[in-house]
């Protein structure tokens, strides 16, 4: 490998691994809460869609990140309602705000979008967003560590019964955390339509799956977890730069290259998730 190669994969590895890692660690916030978060797909991808179209039709690149974030914090809140106060089943309610996303985006991209313009979007420095991503995994060590609320916040996740004995309801810590989450995830889908110049369907394409893995393998602490996200975002780099390499003389089909960072995290899970112990007080209520 010569220097160019490793430094084009070192720019794709933070760029592409920037959205994990903010993803990654809105659920961490969830998770750690005791709130299972599957939907961190759906949340990324409305933020993605809310803010392209916001930031297009109002020219304001700023106005688009708060509308995304706002759809992803809204995302959040009613995954909040459905959880503890519904008391639906975290899995269910998961997927449900996934597909809830995956139709409401396409319907939207289809009655609002231009289809015409080939125009990319207003958009912030994506360097900020770098930046936000790779203080957000120290942030959130200090603020678990080291204040009040998120020693609640590791309290409600390892035993909300004996919380509630301590004065701590885990309803109210949840929704706060929860709002955190849509933050998180609400950057992560800004960053990933900003850095593509305009939202496309599905364009989230399960990276909201990969950051819960990341999480996983991170067993719940946010810089082992970031960590995780970054070593897939790697992987997802790889194969774009793979893409039309022969091997002995082969052509591969593209599609080997574009499951790289499936296989790799499918193969990490396997052999990581029986080690991994998740907060006692996930999915209780």
């Amino acid at each position: 490998m010569d220097s160019h190669f490793l430094i084009v994969l070192l720019g794709g590895a933070i760029s592409l691994g920037s959205p994990l890692v903010l993803a990654a660690m809105g659920g961490f916030l969830s998770e750690r809460g005791g709130v299972i978060n599957i939907a961190l797909e759906g949340k990324m991808l409305m933020a993605a869609c809310v803010t392209g179209l916001v930031a297009a039709h109002s020219g304001d690149a700023l106005v688009g990140l708060g509308a995304g974030i706002g759809a992803a914090v809204l995302m959040s809140l009613l995954h909040w309602l459905f959880t503890q106060t519904y008391r639906i089943d975290h899995i269910v309610s998961g997927m449900a705000l996934n597909a809830i996303a995956i139709g409401a985006t396409n319907f939207m991209n289809k009655r609002f979008a231009d289809l015409g313009s080939s125009r990319q979007i207003p958009q912030l420095p994506l360097p900020l967003f770098y930046a936000l991503a790779l203080a957000a995994p120290l942030l959130l060590w200090a603020y678990a560590k080291r204040t009040r609320p998120g020693l609640r916040l590791m309290a409600v996740g390892s035993d909300p019964d004996k919380a509630r004995q301590m004065g701590v309801d885990p309803l109210r810590v949840r929704a706060m955390n929860l709002l955190g989450t849509g933050l998180l995830t609400g950057l992560a889908g800004a960053l990933i339509v900003s850095n593509a110049g305009r939202f496309s369907d599905n364009m989230t394409g399960g990276k909201g799956y990969i950051a819960l893995a990341a999480l996983i393998l991170g067993r719940w602490k946010p810089v082992p977890a970031a960590l995780a996200a970054l070593l897939f975002g790697t992987f997802e780099a790889l194969q774009i730069q793979l893409q039309g390499t022969a091997v002995m003389g082969a052509r591969v089909p593209s599609e080997v290259w574009l499951s790289i960072p499936f296989v790799v995290t499918i193969v990490a899970m396997a052999g990581f998730l029986g080690r991994s112990k998740a907060p006692s007080g996930l999915g209780k209520a």
